[in-house]
């Protein structure tokens, strides 16, 4: 009978160390952003889905639909940094900037307030950085 190796894989980090906010994120191998929490990605996952109707765009999934899909590494306007994301769903992504041709408009065309803003940015880009949720 022939043995296959079995190899487990330890990020860096975990071997190392090095200024992890909490054990839980530790244990995940990526910090969430300066003033991120994980309440407010929990609040943002649900705003996505519900009032601030990006679900419409980027699909219940996150991995698009007539929006692109939020998951990957792929940033069509931005590279993704937290900031960033904030930055565009306030501002929108007009005709005259939009890269797949698809316009979005501030926050989505929903009223979400500054404080859902910021946790809808959480929960978006912890799609893209899964080794932090």
């Amino acid at each position: 009978m022939s043995m296959r190796p079995f190899v487990v894989a330890v990020p860096a980090a975990l071997l190392w160390g090095g200024g992890w906010q909490s054990e839980a994120h530790a244990q995940a191998g990526q910090p969430l952003p300066a003033g991120v929490t994980t309440s407010m990605v929990k609040e943002g996952a649900t705003i996505f889905t519900g009032q601030g109707t990006c679900f419409v765009c980027h699909g219940p999934d996150a991995k698009g639909r007539i929006g692109p899909n939020l998951t990957d590494q792929t940033w069509l306007h931005s590279q993704g940094s937290y900031e960033q994301i904030v930055q565009q769903i306030k501002t929108g992504v007009p005709p005259t900037q939009s890269v797949s041709g698809v316009v979005m408009p501030p926050k989505g065309g929903s009223d979400i307030s500054e404080t859902q803003v910021k946790a809808v940015a959480a929960y978006v880009w912890t799609l893209s950085h899964p080794s932090a949720t």
